[in-house]
């Protein structure tokens, strides 16, 4: 497979944030080459920019041992039986390593593309951006046991090629929080199955805790989707996602209905998702399960 490296981050806005900042930990988090950096949690910082410009980065810092991949690993197929096979499971969880560090690094891209939102709101971004770095941890301590390290396998940035076409903080969480978080607690279901009948059980508790965080990220989503919005019904979330994406790449098979619920989806949002289905011309802008 044809590996390329990203260039350093594109900087749409300018200097960088006055030191000390919120700010300047989002930008420090989304712009450092350095892998250690990457697997610490973003400085905590609790004063904001004052009169902060929008930033919007149009790609982030990547250390070197990351290595980008045309196309990675397809979670998809990456059944139980496949499972058995330590390293076929060391792959699964770079690759889940991986998406946790672009969400971390996405909540903070958001803090500093939408510098008008309530501090609130940017205060939980970097919250959960946190957590998100503590999921990355877990990833890697089993990465470990298994005998790999991080870069043993290629990565994509799939995320990073879609979540940056929000224009407003109403889209961001719309996709970011209620769409990709959202798929991922069916996706921690499910893994959670697989993983445990290949007869990895820490890596099914390990799963299943992740998908109990994520529960979390997805309500703060749909409390500020509803804040930004005056609305929370599931044709009101499709037309805030950024075209082409839909929720065909937002949902797995089974949905974790119970799960879902938790984080505050209605039953009728849920039975809409279950049954969406797309136009016979619409594109579906690529599935997360290849990233």
């Amino acid at each position: 497979m044809t590996a390329c490296r990203l260039p350093s981050p594109v900087l749409a806005a300018g200097e960088a944030p006055p030191v000390g900042t919120l700010e300047r930990s989002a930008w420090d988090y989304v712009t450092t080459l350095e892998l250690d950096a990457k697997l610490r949690p973003p400085a905590r910082a609790r004063t904001l920019e004052v009169a902060a410009p929008t930033r919007r980065l149009a790609n982030p810092g990547r250390p070197p041992e990351l290595r980008q991949a045309l196309r990675g690993l397809r979670t998809r197929n990456a059944t139980a039986t496949a499972l058995r096979s330590p390293m076929r499971r060391a792959q699964l969880f770079h690759t889940f390593l991986h998406h946790e560090l672009q969400a971390a690094e996405l909540m903070c891209w958001a803090i500093l593309a939408f510098p008008e939102t309530p501090p609130s709101f940017r205060r939980g971004l970097m919250a959960i951006a946190r957590e998100e770095v503590r999921h990355m941890n877990l990833y890697l301590e089993h990465l470990t046991v298994l005998g790999h390290a991080v870069g043993d396998f290629e990565v994509r940035d799939w995320f990073w090629e879609r979540v940056p076409g929000c224009a407003s903080p109403a889209a961001f969480v719309a996709t970011m929080g209620i769409g990709f978080e959202g798929g991922n607690l069916d996706h921690s279901a499910r893994f959670a199955e697989r993983l445990l009948a290949a007869g990895d059980a820490r890596a099914a508790e390990l799963q299943r805790e992740v998908g109990s965080d994520e529960e979390g990220h997805v309500g703060f989503a749909l409390r500020w989707f509803r804040r930004f919005t005056g609305k929370d019904g599931f044709a009101d979330w499709t037309s805030a996602l950024p075209a082409p994406l839909s929720p065909l790449v937002m949902r797995g098979s089974p949905l974790a209905r119970d799960a879902r619920r938790r984080a505050g989806q209605s039953e009728a949002f849920l039975d809409e998702l279950a049954r969406w289905q797309p136009s016979p011309t619409a594109s579906i802008n690529g599935d997360p399960s290849d990233a």
